[in-house]
């Protein structure tokens, strides 16, 4: 009987420091000393902040020391550069939290990615301020948990999705088309880890009816932005962005049609970026890596 060859064991490092000289040396001959294959690299230097980002998929050889090794020992490099980095083993599944309201379209295509396995997650709960959604979420196994949101009771709602959030150990906040604004607070306390999806090519048409902005201004052009939340309404920093060309035939009614697309695609890159550990904060922008 033969055996199936099993799958490379691969981890990727990610890190943010000061752009200076040798950050890429130190890094890489770090992990060759301890007989790691690098498999990807990927550098960029941002001559604006002065800031420095990599990221690196390596694989540990037969006699390299265990991953928590090397992870412990990575202290001198790191100090040395005053470096914030990480190693993610991309086999563990992030832990993602969905919020909603009553449009299925992003989040049935999450839940279709999810099941084919594009997306290696694991989604804690389904959070919506409607309960038009729950047959499709729970027929799927995942807990729907309801919170109607009132002008009284928003306060309260933001407070237990926090415990939500915390109890599940979720690490990434998905609003799939969730018609509610986060609060200052909940916006901060989800900093960097909280992807929105906007119908429209932001920076244009912020805030409510994109579609219908874009017809009155006869656009060429309709997009889907998905973004890290911040408290500034729709100003995160851009992950993705898809666009699709319109004449003048199409009505507002007929741009929302054609944006589902865009708005679906456009959210399941950025989910796919930040899983992949692809995606590093930078001021109010971000770098994202598309390289192996």
């Amino acid at each position: 009987m033969t055996t199936m060859p099993q799958e490379p064991n691969n981890y990727i490092f990610t890190g943010t420091c000061r752009a200076g000289t040798g950050v890429v040396a130190a890094v890489t001959s770090y992990l060759a000393e301890r007989d790691c294959y690098i498999c990807a690299l990927e550098q960029f230097d941002d001559d604006s902040t002065d800031k420095f980002f990599m990221r690196a998929v390596f694989r540990p050889q037969d006699g390299s020391p265990s991953i928590e090794e090397i992870r412990g020992s990575f202290a001198d490099v790191s100090e040395r550069f005053q470096m914030d980095w990480n190693i993610n083993d991309p086999k563990v599944p992030l832990k993602t939290l969905i919020m909603v309201s009553k449009y299925d379209h992003c989040l049935d295509d999450i839940l279709y990615r999810r099941r084919k396995g594009e997306f290696n997650m694991e989604i804690t709960a389904v959070v919506s301020n409607h309960v038009d959604l729950r047959a499709m979420v729970e027929r799927e196994g995942i807990p729907f948990i309801h919170l109607p949101v009132t002008k009284d009771t928003k306060a309260q709602q933001e407070q237990r999705l926090m415990e939500i959030v915390d109890e599940t150990g979720t690490e990434l906040v998905v609003l799939a088309r969730y018609m509610q604004i986060l609060s200052n607070a909940l916006s901060a306390q989800l900093s960097g880890r909280c992807i929105n999806i906007h119908h429209s090519f932001l920076p244009g048409f912020k805030g409510a009816k994109p579609y219908h902005q874009a017809y009155e201004r006869g656009v060429k052009v309709i997009g889907a932005t998905a973004h890290y939340v911040t408290s500034d309404l729709d100003e995160g920093p851009i992950i993705e962005q898809i666009l699709t060309r319109v004449n003048h035939n199409y009505k507002p009614e007929h741009l929302v049609r054609v944006g589902r697309d865009n708005e679906s695609t456009a959210l399941t890159k950025a989910i796919t970026y930040h899983i992949e550990r692809r995606v590093f904060l930078d001021g109010n922008k971000t770098v994202v890596f598309l390289g192996g």
